[in-house]
């Protein structure tokens, strides 16, 4: 039988060589666990680098903003561009007090509630920038250990299979099929670790770029509603 031809004693067991001696399933299984696993690294090395420019991007508006510069000028000069983060939220913010500015308050308290609206939804926007993608990570490290096991059993059946065939239990003839078999198993722990320890680190960076985020937004909130109730008194509804 080929599988046991392959497996004869003095053949190549490298690793390049088990996968090509595996059956089909077993190679369909490695070539999708590595497939898994470049795009992981992709999407590993992606987050790392936009987390740490929204870092800075969030420590160079904190430093903006408490500059003591207008907000008027400052929403002047964010509105021209493409913004993210808190310079995103703050844009919302301005957009939604100016409108409601325009076409006459009657209302300070459902002004609040239209400016709090708009920053809750950029905020969300920016949260799901933060955290799109890490579910293919989560769903790698889930599942990659069972899909490579998969691969070893389906491996190991065939090698007994050609074992019975062979009639011979010599160590030196089952030793190659197992470990054609095992190499499924190893390519899948070698997709879900990183997948794992990644997800569980940038999903905590997302949460705390997210409470930076939302911090900021609580104290514009404050600062537009002394705001309000300078430019439009407490009144009765009409």
């Amino acid at each position: 039988m080929e599988q046991m031809a392959l497996a004869a004693p003095g053949g190549d067991h490298s690793i390049w060589a088990l996968f090509w001696q595996a059956g089909w399933v077993v190679k369909l299984v490695m070539i999708g666990l590595l497939v898994a696993s470049v795009w992981s690294w992709a999407i590993i090395v992606d987050k790392l680098i936009a987390f740490a420019r929204m870092r800075a991007s969030l420590t160079r508006f904190e430093e903006i903003f408490w500059s003591g510069q207008s907000l008027e000028e400052l929403y002047r000069t964010l509105a021209e561009r493409k913004t993210s983060g808190m310079g995103s939220i703050f844009v919302a913010a301005m957009r939604e007090w100016k409108k409601s500015f325009e076409k006459g308050v009657k209302s300070p308290i459902s002004l609040q509630n239209r400016i709090d609206k708009a920053m809750d939804l950029a905020l969300t926007r920016e949260m799901e920038r933060l955290e799109g993608r890490l579910g293919f990570l989560a769903s790698v490290g889930s599942s990659a250990p069972f899909i490579g096991l998969f691969g070893t059993v389906v491996g190991i059946m065939t090698s007994f299979q050609a074992i019975a065939g062979s009639k011979s239990t010599n160590l030196a003839v089952v030793a190659p099929g197992i470990a054609e078999a095992l190499l499924a198993t190893a390519l899948g722990l070698l997709a879900a670790i990183p997948a794992v320890i990644a997800y569980n680190k940038l999903s905590s960076d997302a949460a705390k770029l997210g409470l930076r985020m939302e911090g900021f937004a609580d104290e514009f909130s404050a600062i537009l509603s002394r705001q309000i109730d300078e430019k439009v008194p407490l009144r009765a509804a009409a």
